[in-house]
């Protein structure tokens, strides 16, 4: 490999390649072994164009989340089945692997740094700053750096922006489908929050079971659809759509306590 080589956005893959195979190595246990992942679907990622691809998700910590989709996508690529046993199918990870983010998030210490320089697309909320609700135009140029990613390689976006499970989904993750015109392929995970801290960083609690489903790519009428369209068929996608809340509830109470417990009244 030419350690001098650069991806599109002036990263060098040589770098790159040792961070995924070192922050791999280093979080594979979280996965593994505290906590179990269990995967349905890994042959998706094996029947997909190489480039051009949008996985859309629903979000459940700031960064585990993806670093578990990095880990299946790379193990399924090594021909691995629904399973991410033995970390060697890091050696030769797949290097345009990109995540939108959150500017911000992306640089808030020296970790989401490292993760920024393995894939991040990082942009600007439009619509919170600094803990704040605010109202801002998108910048075209954050859509051209997405458009960017997707003609390298496959992009990973959690369309709902928050971790907070049934926010409603940004449209401007549709406006994307029908411009670029991706692969769209839902993911639905869970687990994630009851094992993690809301960064995704620290370890909250083991023997989880955790679970990533990748489901068959959305059939979509680029030309034709309307956004609204395109938004509803990503909410049912990801299960994240109102209809799924009713499910979702009765077990809502229980989650909320291990995911927010309250404080000691003294």
């Amino acid at each position: 490999m030419n350690i001098f080589k650069r991806n599109p956005f002036g990263h060098n893959l040589f770098i790159k390649k040792w961070l995924i195979r070192i922050l791999g190595f280093l979080s594979h246990t979280r996965f593994n072994r505290f906590n179990k992942l269990k995967i349905e679907g890994s042959d998706v990622l094996r029947s997909i164009p190489k480039n051009n691809v949008l996985f859309v998700s629903n979000h459940q910590t700031y960064f585990a989340d993806v670093v578990a989709m990095f880990h299946v996508f790379n193990a399924s690529l090594s021909g691995r089945d629904d399973s991410i046993k033995n970390v060697t199918y890091l050696w030769q990870p797949k290097l345009n692997i990109y995540y939108i983010a959150a500017k911000e998030t992306m640089k808030d210490g020296l970790f989401p740094r490292i993760l920024a320089y393995v894939g991040s697309v990082s942009i600007d909320r439009t619509w919170r700053s600094k803990g704040e609700d605010v109202n801002r135009q998108v910048k075209m140029s954050d859509v051209s750096k997405i458009g960017i990613a997707l003609n390298d390689g496959w992009v990973i976006t959690f369309p709902q922006g928050t971790t907070t499970p049934f926010k409603p989904i940004r449209k401007g993750t549709a406006h994307i489908i029908k411009k670029y015109k991706p692969t769209v392929v839902p993911i639905v995970i869970d687990g994630f929050r009851r094992s993690f801290d809301k960064k995704g960083i620290r370890i909250k609690k083991r023997n989880i079971l955790q679970s990533m489903e990748i489901k068959q790519p959305l059939e979509i009428d680029y030309e034709n659809e309307s956004i609204d369209s395109i938004v509803e068929k990503l909410e049912y996608a990801i299960e994240q759509h109102p209809s799924f809340l009713k499910g979702w509830t009765l077990v809502s109470l229980d989650v909320w306590r291990e995911t927010y417990p309250q404080r000691k009244k003294y």
